[in-house]
């Protein structure tokens, strides 16, 4: 598929967005257009694989099957191969022709039905090895809220004008490379962020933002084991760290139920296998979920500042995750936590990077001392990217990356970038953006090493104990520009010029003041 046509896909996809704008609020349509393209793309590999199967048969198209023992030998074979199944009945193409029907013999609501189908996609998964990855997947699509029209009637006309409109594009399944409309699906995902205000961050970390960190750690490598990320939100990153590198396992933990939801349909959407991806929902900190596993990759954009529990849970400071650092992160401030948590999981040969407020770097008490651990004695900090401010959803805040290795090749310095200043993003709309240069200059630099003028700088380990492990970027990058020498001189001759032109002006109003016979206003 073409640039064009990955355009054209996009744009078909947000215009049911534009349909029912001012109808419904955005996060509601959102979660009901992401969740039948969900519905469209399961019917559609389901046509597919039947299809196929059905090859040399009497009946060969699967809509058209209607005998038992083919059915059960199609259903068993596609939970295997896709994790789920469906009968030709319950095709989204044919849920589409029943909500348009124009007889009297034939009724046009299909809201029970089409619940029923929604619930058998996760009940066929019962008992198998897809189970967990579909279990209750379609929660937030309720076909009975009055959120999405006060009447049944209301409600039955809006989702058939939603299946209606998806029914009429091509996702070309059969023609197209598996990621595209996975990426399509991002697109919306993000167009959807872009106008969810606060609450955006919380399930979509900007594409170029995800870039840099899945660029960062597959540095070197062209295939990664395991990726992991604890705070994962609609999975975009643990998706981006793929186009950079071949990964065999992808590892997830999301607090938010929708997000998770999201989350793992945006896995299968990518075409990745059931087998391949294990994304659970839970507390990262308080239930971490994957406790025993260490990956090779770890990328991350965690709620900043969070609060968790410290202290006040007496468990945290026997966990090893948190408990060797000396001190435990503040209830109010929990991104110490979420690193070192990370840091836990981060294999031997493994990077991990990212995002954190710039407090991190700075703030003392506890978060200094233990900052002053992962450097001094584990030596497990290898680069602090400053980034741009205003380049999150939700957040004008200033941010940073992070990049951890427990086993550095270059043991005796870390790399400081720059990145904030102008020149190293551009402006779109109320938000700034990094474009495909910022990135690669950010990469390069890390990879390469480079100390560059008013950017960059490769700073030894001595010198930042000398700053009591203070990583306050403008310590290490000096991006002060000098003023052009003034000519005091000339300033002064052009000050005496003023003072002149002045008194004259004045003496000019105080004469015409007397001939009007009016008092000087000075």
């Amino acid at each position: 598929m073409s640039e064009d046509q990955k355009k054209i896909l996009e744009t078909q996809l947000w215009g049911i967005a534009n349909l029912l704008r001012g109808k419904i609020s955005a996060d509601d349509y959102r979660d009901y257009i992401l969740g039948f393209i969900f519905y469209k793309y399961l019917s559609e590999k389901q046509y597919l694989y039947a299809n196929e199967l059905l090859e040399g048969e009497k009946i060969t198209d699967y809509r058209k099957l209607k005998d038992q023992e083919s059915l059960d030998a199609i259903k068993e074979e596609s939970l295997l191969k896709l994790g789920y199944f469906l009968t030709p009945d319950q095709l989204f193409s044919v849920m589409v022709e029943r909500g348009n029907a124009d007889t009297e013999e034939e009724s046009d609501y299909i809201l029970e039905d089409l619940t029923a189908v929604l619930n058998h996609i996760e009940q066929s998964t019962m008992g198998t090895e897809s189970e967990d990855d579909f279990n209750a997947l379609f929660e937030d699509l309720d076909l009975n809220s009055s959120k999405i029209g006060r009447t049944v009637g209301a409600r039955n006309e809006i989702i058939v004008k939603i299946l209606t409109h998806l029914d009429k594009i091509d996702f070309k399944l059969k023609d197209i490379e598996s990621d595209v409309l996975g990426d399509a699906y991002e697109y919306l995902i993000a167009k959807f962020a872009a106008g969810g205000g606060k609450s955006a961050g919380e399930f979509y970390t900007p594409q170029q933002v995800s870039k840099i960190l899945a660029k960062l750690v597959t540095t070197g490598k062209k295939k990664i084991k395991t990726v992991y990320d604890p705070t994962c939100g609609s999975g975009s990153l643990l998706l981006r760290v793929a186009k950079e590198a071949k990964v065999g396992e992808y590892f997830g933990q999301e607090l938010t139920r929708t997000t998770y939801n999201l989350a793992r349909m945006n896995m299968i959407l990518h075409d990745v296998h059931f087998r391949s991806f294990n994304i659970v929902q839970d507390d990262t900190l308080e239930n971490p979920r994957h406790l025993d596993m260490r990956f090779e990759a770890i990328v991350a954009n965690p709620p900043f500042s969070a609060h968790w529990k410290g202290k006040d849970n007496p468990l945290n400071s026997t966990d090893e995750r948190f408990s060797q650092y000396g001190r435990l992160a503040p209830k109010t401030k929990a991104d110490y936590a979420f690193l070192t948590h990370m840091l836990y999981h981060l294999a031997d040969n493994g990077i991990m990077a990212s995002v954190f407020p710039h407090g991190v770097l700075f703030r003392g008490a506890a978060e200094g001392t233990i900052r002053e651990y992962i450097i001094k004695e584990m030596n497990a900090l290898d680069a602090v990217i400053g980034l741009p401010a205003n380049i999150f959803y939700g957040t004008s805040i200033p941010t940073c990356i992070l990049v951890l290795k427990k086993c550095r090749k270059q043991d005796d310095n870390i790399v400081f970038i720059d990145a904030s200043g102008e020149g190293n993003f551009i402006k779109e709309g109320n938000q700034n953006a990094l474009r495909n240069e910022d990135v690669e200059r950010i990469v390069k630099t890390y990879q390469n090493r480079e100390s560059i003028d008013k950017y960059s700088n490769v700073v030894s380990l001595t010198e930042i104990a000398e700053n009591d492990y203070n990583l306050n970027i403008p310590r290490y990058v000096d991006t002060f520009e000098e003023e052009e020498p003034v000519n005091l001189e000339l300033v002064s001759k052009e000050l005496k010029s003023i003072d002149k032109e002045l008194l004259e002006t004045n003496s000019k109003i105080s004469s015409f003041c007397k001939e009007l016979n009016i008092q000087t206003p000075f």
